[in-house]
């Protein structure tokens, strides 16, 4: 009888020898590039400091509050105004009912990693656990800017709206004494939904953001690309778009401008408007983007907001989202196809939540790679519900079969926390293991110069390579 392996050891998730190998001597050793989150800007100009590790842990995670309702834990310990101390016992009492559940793997990294623990937290051991972490942070390397050096990251993308003005990443910029670049990324979602209430309000605060009056699509196109041109001389070099699924309703400029004034009077917009409209933005923005050289980045698949008692109590982000599996691939090959023959396809990540997904975006983007640059369209990584093991050996596995996994850019955290970047920890274990498997099973050549680069390249070096941010 084997014995049982020590809990979440120095070969934690690492199976083979050659998993060991390539990640102790390769994966593990490479910096971060966090090219998709959202921590805000200020909170890392202010350098934030926490006062105890429910405030790092607990404060903004939808991941945490989801599984403490699902523990049965009432409100008032989640979001509410319940002590600190009270949220974290909670929350510790549901973490040892996670079994095989990412939290439980991402939690206990955190604290072996940031804090030195190496226990197993729960019911009994919260005690010790919050007072051993709130000691450590109350040190000098615990607040924001030492969390994230300490992590190994070099450059990370915050997600900023169009109006943004960017203050805190100008302060950012000029301050020579913190060395990780921190620059925006472009996400125009309140320009894009037509049909969301208040979009006439949130178009006159772009206008008046970029000098503009706006009352057409015309003048909306043109204060975007001033705040564009603005973002790019602020470092910004990718975009993010938020969407049910990736649409394609071609229609004539002049409907759209009928469907744009429509809403700026504050008329209501039929389902068909809305997609004109939006199509017709994603084209404009996606040419744009083609010509400064951006990334342009398409998460799609949730449905958000499902519990409207909870949203009306706590408001959006609170955890009350889920996969929406209406996300057809062939309007998502039309709109490609559209920009394509325009010209103007920017390097693109294609994620949608729905992991059925992963064999029909590894098909699209076989279809408009090209010699721009390897992995010109890039399936991303297992997003939100699906980051967990399973799911990130699934698209590991899918992009792999049915494109170059060697071009792969990568993890992300898509989080709000300081402490998330153990993620990328947790990433690059399942890759090695996956890799390992593969050649300790004949299916790969153990070549240790091959498998070093690859190993190496997803990690960190293909999206240095892959979205050409400027250097600091």
């Amino acid at each position: 009888m084997s014995a049982v392996k020590e809990f979440m050891d120095r070969d934690f998730l690492l199976s083979n020898e050659t998993a060991r190998r390539l990640y102790h001597e390769y994966a593990e050793k490479m910096p971060i590039l966090d090219y998709h989150c959202h921590i805000g800007a200020e909170e890392i100009a202010q350098d934030r400091r926490f006062d105890n590790l429910a405030q790092v842990w607990l404060g903004g995670d939808h991941y945490k509050w989801r599984l403490m309702r699902a523990n049965g834990v009432e409100e008032r310990y989640i979001t509410g105004g319940a002590p600190d101390r009270e949220k974290f016992q909670k929350w510790a009492e549901t973490l040892e009912r996670a079994i095989g559940n990412p939290l439980y793997h991402w939690s206990h990294l955190e604290l072996q990693r940031y804090f030195g623990y190496h226990g197993a937290l729960n019911a009994g051991t919260a005690q010790e656990v919050w007072d051993l972490c709130n000691e450590k942070l109350h040190g000098e390397e615990f607040g924001a800017r030492g969390l994230i050096r300490s992590s190994g990251v070099r450059l990370l993308c915050t997600t900023d709206d169009p109006a943004d003005d960017l203050r805190w990443h100008k302060v950012l910029r000029e301050d020579k004494s913190f060395d990780v670049q921190v620059l925006p990324a472009f996400r125009p979602e309140k320009a894009m939904n037509i049909a969301a209430p208040g979009f006439a309000e949130y178009a006159k605060k772009l206008g008046q953001t970029a000098d503009v009056e706006i009352r057409s699509f015309a003048d909306m196109k043109t204060a975007l690309r001033r705040r564009m041109a603005f973002f790019h001389e602020m470092g910004c070099r990718e975009s993010d778009h938020s969407l049910d699924y990736v649409m394609y309703e071609a229609a004539a400029d002049a409907d759209v401008e009928a469907v744009f004034a429509k809403a700026l009077r504050g008329e209501a917009v039929s389902y068909e408007e809305e997609l004109k409209y939006k199509t017709a933005f994603l084209l404009f923005a996606g040419e744009e983007y083609s010509r400064l050289g951006w990334v342009m980045q398409l998460h799609y698949g949730v449905k958000r907001n499902n519990n409207a008692k909870l949203y009306r109590a706590v408001g959006a982000d609170a955890g009350a989202d889920c996969i929406n599996d209406y996300t057809p691939s062939a309007p998502l090959a039309d709109f490609l196809n559209a920009l394509n023959k325009r010209d103007a396809l920017p390097r693109t990540i294609l994620y949608s939540l729905d992991p059925s997904d992963n064999a029909a975006i590894g098909t699209v983007i076989g279809c408009f790679q090209d010699g721009e640059c390897a992995g010109k369209l890039q399936q991303g990584s297992a997003w939100w519900f699906n980051d967990h093991k399973q799911g990130i050996t699934a698209q590991l596995t899918s992009l792999a079969n049915l494109g170059l996994l060697g071009n792969f850019v990568g993890m992300l955290t898509d989080s709000r926390s300081f402490l998330s970047y153990t993620r990328h920890e947790y990433f690059r274990r399942i890759l090695c293991d996956l890799i390992g498997g593969w050649v300790e099973n004949g299916e790969y050549p153990n070549d240790e110069a091959a498998l070093a680069a690859i190993v190496q390249d997803v990690s960190y070096r293909n999206a240095v390579r892959y979205f050409r941010f400027p250097e600091k």
